[in-house]
């Protein structure tokens, strides 16, 4: 089988398609022929070596894929041959196979392409934990989401329309109309404005109940600053970090301004602003599986009931897998991004 092996930390050239033996799942195991693979930042990150959470290199990313079951282990019910899934990888799921235990996989809906489903996972379980989890979001309130265009953000402007909750998203303009016709209330261009001088003047400098913002440094700090009394900011990534595509020593200078700019906070202003903040990180969540089998079902359901809608934006072979790193890092994407073999 094929995989997409990130040799070293570096730039684009550092991934490489390589042919490994076929896999053999072990007795507890189910073994899927992939057919699609979410790309996330988190795999970007790791191939220029800023993300603490990834594997030594040489290694294989993914965290999410579709594919066919094709082989089970002894323990396994063999029912689950043949049968089209949507799987969590701790890893290697850019590859043409993987081996997932049981509580990693569920049935894909059928009304979902092979693509479209292996878009859900890191998306909506992450915008779930930001919003319903954590967040707490209620109708009526307000949300601030930050990236609104990337695939985090569409999967949470989903979830934020179903809850009746009014919407304001920070993204470039040339996706203002996408983002409108998908039920964002209110888009504000990040690029050409200041978001949150924008967003004061649409809240009547009230500012807004949940901010999610997967910037880090000192966007942090102004986010916190835009929230009204019981404001909540839902913090789950450093993409402001991600300036240098090369990796090395400028990636990881990066990183280094990005924490230092990071800002601190204390329990005694909670306290007297009446506001709160919370951290999600998905790959975090292992040991506590029965959590995502929960939110997955009622994302799952969703799709059912026709309120998940995962957009995908682009699709890329395993040989384009640096330029679809290259055309995440661009900010091009309207969605989700995802690797077909």
């Amino acid at each position: 089988m094929r995989q997409i092996v990130n040799t070293k930390n570096g730039s684009y050239d550092v991934l490489q398609v390589q042919e490994v033996a076929d896999l053999t799942p072990k007795e507890d195991e189910l073994l899927i022929e992939v057919k699609a693979a979410g790309l996330n930042f988190a795999d970007i990150l790791a191939r220029k070596g800023q993300y603490p959470d990834g594997p030594s290199k040489p290694c294989v990313m993914g965290y999410e894929i579709s594919g066919i079951v094709k082989e089970v282990g002894a323990t396994i019910d063999k029912q689950w041959i043949g049968k089209e899934v949507i799987g969590l990888c701790r890893f290697k799921g850019q590859a043409e196979q993987v081996c997932l235990k049981e509580n990693q996989v569920y049935e894909k809906p059928e009304k979902l392409s092979f693509e479209e489903a292996a878009s859900i996972p890191v998306t909506y379980l992450t915008a779930w934990a930001l919003l319903v989890a954590m967040g707490g979001l209620k109708k009526g309130e307000s949300v601030l989401i930050h990236n609104a265009g990337g695939g985090v953000g569409l999967a949470q402007l989903d979830i934020a329309k179903h809850i009746g909750a009014k919407t304001y998203g920070t993204a470039s303009e040339r996706k203002h109309a996408f983002l409108i016709e998908r039920g964002l209330n209110f888009p504000i261009d990040y690029r050409n404005k200041d978001w949150f001088k924008e967003l004061m003047k649409l809240t009547d400098k009230r500012g807004v109940e949940l901010i999610t913002d997967p910037l880090g440094g000192k966007e942090w700090k102004k986010s916190y600053k835009a929230l009204r009394a019981t404001g909540r900011l839902g913090m789950f990534g450093i993409s402001v970090a991600s300036k240098n595509s090369s990796g090395g020593f400028g990636a990881k200078l990066e990183l280094i301004k990005t924490v230092l700019a990071m800002p601190t906070f204390k329990p005694l202003s909670l306290l007297d602003k009446n506001r709160g903040v919370f951290g999600v990180n998905l790959g975090h969540l292992w040991h506590e599986p029965d959590k995502a089998a929960q939110w997955m079902k009622d994302i799952l359901q969703g799709v059912e009931d026709g309120w998940v809608r995962p957009h995908v934006d682009k699709t890329f072979s395993f040989e384009e897998a640096g330029e679809a790193h290259r055309y995440i890092e661009e900010r091009k994407n309207i969605g989700k991004v995802v690797l077909v073999s």
